[in-house]
């Protein structure tokens, strides 16, 4: 393996030529491409070295011509290479002319321009557009840009680009072209394009001050059905950008165009958003609730990109949480305000949980704005998005909303048209808000999760409560020693009746407010509260203000009590899981040491006032009674610097879930029955809620092995009239291992095989079988025609899904997962290296198990690592796996 090269924050230089506009021609042809590139540059005076050649990134491609103010170049006044084209003696402002051929029909990993089925389209985040054209591919270099597309008539009708068309005609030889102008300057991530033949959803959006903005989305004929949902996605969030960021759109018109072969969920290129197609596709029949809110969320976000992360875009890629981390907050906003927001929240602190902890206790593990990289495409991260909306979050709540708006108002217009820094972020804040966040900073700059141990004291004499806070971060890959974070630990204290004590305001006054804020930011911190007539139970990190682990030493009873009263819906829910928490962990300490397991009768009435609580929403309830994932569960474990065996964990849980559905049944049972659908499938969030409740019932149920609830399952698999209530109980049936169960899975192909996104859910639903023939039908489906390993979705639904979810399955014993994962790790290398290195990632946690697991996994890591032409996208994830 090739040498890694490094690339550091404190590296970064102001690049020596700016573009002032560039000119494309893109000539299509079904086995090549030509792209014409005019680009007007001068040289920078901002540059630290003023003498600097130009030189611009390229990668694959074959250079046909240069010229330089209208002179083609001889092959002595440049340079061409693998990586970059540098042109000899280039006066300080010049016109520059290059012409590149490329084959976008051999280009399997899906980044530059590459060919989607009978689709061309582009993908040039992070660094992609080097793959079109030779050009200085940074975001700090912002054009205006001008695009023509040529291409077939007939098989590609529709040519789009960036921006406003402001010409079409017609060709020889059966061609015709579309010109776009996008008078925005932008960073070259953000171009892109298309041809194909689609056809279209149009709508049209007034924007609060009058204009109509033409809405467009693209798909292939046979799914324009599928597109209702994501325009009104789409208007809802044009919508709420303006009413509560104050944020109109800016061009004539937006589009969105759904590709089957993409390496992520979406691109927010300006104007025009490239989407998998599994973030617009939806319609009752073929996508399930799920699926309805991740569009809506998904459209969303890359719609809010246009202000945070377009209008204004990053200095360097290690600002990437500037737009992501920033626009996952505005997402998760938008979601909350659409639906329920304590569902959103909870929901959204599970993944950072289960995800973004275990990777910030990893090997891969980097602050918020990393130091350093080898490729950057490894560092679209849980860390940098969902951590890092959850330290925008955390400015928010230490600012407050009203404050966190003006701030928000002064960054767009500071900083409007520019490349800027997560400083630059926070600078603004502090103006805004009239603080100093020089320590706050450190969330950005410090990798890990921290810990906060909280103990209490009451002096009844006194009449003084105490909260003794110390903060620690464990050591990180290059970060051994932490300073003290920022933290703000939202707080409200409760009485034994279950009254909130007042914190703020008074009695009389409108605004009583029974949470404060504390700002942790000392090593060891102590917070009093005066004139406490009682020792109250604290409720602690009321709405998840940080993230961070926090040990506050509650007893069994407190934890119930919380759950069963708590005002605050994040700590009513957490005091549920850590209760059921403490159980896990101590049948798993039984289990290992040969005791019987029992239950105790505190969960099983714990469990039964929720599932009665008429006074709870639906969704909530759901939440509540969802057990903790077996990931989750070996993520505790590994917190506890304790080893995880998957065998014993998947035991465990598979005992709680069978004792709360044996001594729940009939609880469950009334339940599933009075949550029947009354109508037409809805996606109004109550119906939602409604829904999330009775799968969740039929999912206990079928843990009984009674013959009625088994024959209960396959009944709703068959008479389901939604996706959602088919699939429920379809990855039910996957586990059980018979005939009738072989026929239900033949029966749900049969039914959709013309439709690939529902057979994602098929490859995922067999995937992710707790059973152990998994493996056996995984290999099985690789073969099978529907499955590809060129498409991501299906190498995420097959692969991905044994091996990330499957946790049960993919460690076993035998080492059989390993060595399949580490196989298909190799031949993805040669693909897709991007798909190849998020497969990969799959062993980062290999320290974490038990001893003959790590040793397996310790030798496909090796393995992989000693293959020839590894890619540096691989090469990477598997270094410091093996090195952290």
């Amino acid at each position: 393996m090739a040498e890694l090269q490094v690339k550091y924050l404190h590296d970064y230089r102001p690049p020596a030529f700016m573009v002032e506009a560039v000119d494309l021609f893109i000539d299509i042809y079904e086995n090549e491409t030509t792209v014409t590139a005019e680009m007007a540059m001068r040289r920078n005076i901002g540059a630290m070295d003023v003498n600097e050649p130009l030189l611009l990134d390229g990668r694959g491609l074959k250079l046909l011509s240069v010229s330089l103010d209208g002179r083609l170049l001889t092959n002595v006044e440049y340079h061409v290479d693998e990586e970059s084209l540098e042109i000899f003696h280039a006066p300080n402002e010049c016109r520059v002319k290059i012409v590149t051929r490329l084959f976008p029909h051999l280009n399997k990993a899906l980044e530059g321009l590459y060919k989607s089925g009978n689709l061309f389209c582009t993908q040039c985040e992070a660094m992609g557009f080097r793959k079109i054209t030779f050009f200085p591919d940074r975001p700090d270099v912002m054009a205006v840009y001008t695009c023509t597309i040529a291409a077939d008539r007939g098989k590609y009708p529709v040519l789009l680009s960036n921006g406003n068309l402001i010409e079409t005609g017609v060709m020889g030889d059966g061609r015709h072209y579309a010109k776009w102008h996008d008078p925005f300057k932008k960073p070259s991530y953000l171009f892109a394009m298309v041809a194909g033949d689609l056809a279209v959803h149009e709508d049209h959006y007034r924007t609060r001050s009058g204009t109509d903005v033409s809405l467009r989305i693209f798909v292939e004929h046979e799914n324009i059905d599928k597109c209702g949902h994501a325009m009104h996605s789409l208007k809802r969030a044009m919508k709420w950008d303006e009413d509560v960021f104050g944020r109109e759109y800016d061009l004539d018109g937006f589009m969105i165009v759904a590709v089957k072969d993409f390496n992520m969920g979406a691109m927010e290129n300006k104007g025009l958003n490239i989407f998998n197609a599994k973030y617009v596709l939806a319609k009752p029949e073929t996508a399930t609730d799920v699926d309805f809110q991740n569009i809506e969320g998904v459209i969303g976000h890359e719609y809010f990109h246009n202000w945070t992360g377009n209008r204004i875009t990053l200095k360097n890629w290690f600002q990437l949480s500037l737009k992501e981390g920033l626009t996952v907050f505005r997402d998760q906003e938008f979601s909350a305000d659409m639906a329920s927001r304590p569902v959103k929240r909870i929901g959204d602190v599970r993944r950072l949980r289960a995800f973004q902890f275990a990777e910030d206790s990893g090997p891969m593990a980097h602050p918020v704005r990393p130091e350093s990289y080898v490729q950057m495409n490894n560092f679209y991260t849980q860390t940098v998005y969902e951590k890092g909306a959850e330290v925008v979050r955390m400015l928010h709540r230490l600012l407050g909303p009203e404050c966190f708006r003006s701030a928000m108002d002064m960054y767009f217009d500071r900083y409007d048209g520019q490349a800027v820094t997560t400083d630059d972020f926070v600078s603004t804040m502090e103006a805004a808000g009239g603080r100093d966040f020089t320590q706050f900073r450190r969330w950005y700059s410090q990798a890990g999760t921290p810990e906060v141990i909280v103990r209490r004291r009451y002096d009844q004499r006194s009449r003084i409560y105490s909260l003794e806070c110390r903060q620690t971060c464990p050591a990180t890959p290059g970060q051994p020693i932490k300073e003290p974070f920022h933290i703000p630990i939202a707080v409200g204290l409760i009485r034994s009746d279950g009254s909130e004590i007042l914190l703020g305001g008074s009695e009389s006054s409108s605004e009583k407010q029974t949470t404060k804020i504390l700002e942790l930011q000392e090593a060891e911190q102590v917070f009093h509260f005066h004139d406490i007539d009682a020792e109250p139970i604290p409720s602690l990190l009321r709405g998840f203000s940080a993230p961070v682990k926090l040990a506050a030493g509650y007893t069994d009873e407190e934890l119930l009590f919380l759950m069963a009263i708590d005002s605050d819906p994040f700590v009513r829910w957490d005091a549920g899981q850590q209760f059921l928490l403490k159980r896990i962990h101590a049948l798993i300490n039984d289990f290992q040491e040969g005791r019987r397991l029992q239950m105790e009768e505190s969960v099983f009435t714990a469990w039964s006032k929720i599932l009665t609580d008429k006074t709870l929403d639906r969704a909530f309830i759901a939440l509540m009674l969802t057990l903790p994932s077996e990931a989750e569960i070996g993520q505790q474990l590994a917190d506890q610097k304790r080893e995880i065996d998957p065998d014993v964990i998947h035991h465990v849980r598979c005992f709680i879930r069978e004792q709360l559905a044996q001594f729940l049944r009939n609880d469950f049972k009334s339940i599933y029955q009075k949550n029947q659908a009354d109508g037409v499938y809805r996606t109004e969030p109550g119906e939602m809620a409604r829904r999330a409740l009775r799968n969740l019932a039929l999912w206990y149920l079928a843990q009984t092995r009674e013959e009625t609830d088994i024959q209960l399952v396959y009944s709703h698999f068959y008479q389901a009239g939604n996706m959602t209530d088919e699939l429920a109980a379809f990855s039910l049936i996957t586990d059980y291992d018979d005939d009738e169960a072989d026929l239900a899975v033949d029966h749900f192909f049969n039914k959709w095989q013309g439709d690939d996104l529902v057979l994602e859910k098929w490859f995922s639903a067999q995937a992710g079988a707790a059973s152990p023939r998994a493996l056996s039908r995984v290999k099985k489906l690789m073969n099978h025609p529907k499955f590809s390993m060129e498409n991501p979705n299906k190498v995420r639904s097959l692969i991905g899904t044994f091996c990330g979810v499957n946790i049960w399955q993919f460690h076993q014993l035998s080492g059989a997962g390993y060595r399949f994962l580490g196989d298909q790790v190799l031949a993805l290398n040669k693909i897709n290296p991007q798909i190849a290195a998020r497969m990969v990632s799959l062993f980062n946690t290999w320290k974490k198990y038990t001893v003959a697991r790590r040793e397996m996994m310790k030798h496909e890591l090796e393995r992989i690592r000693n293959a020839a032409d590894l890619s540096t996208d691989v090469a990477e994830i598997v270094t410091k796996a093996l090195d952290g």
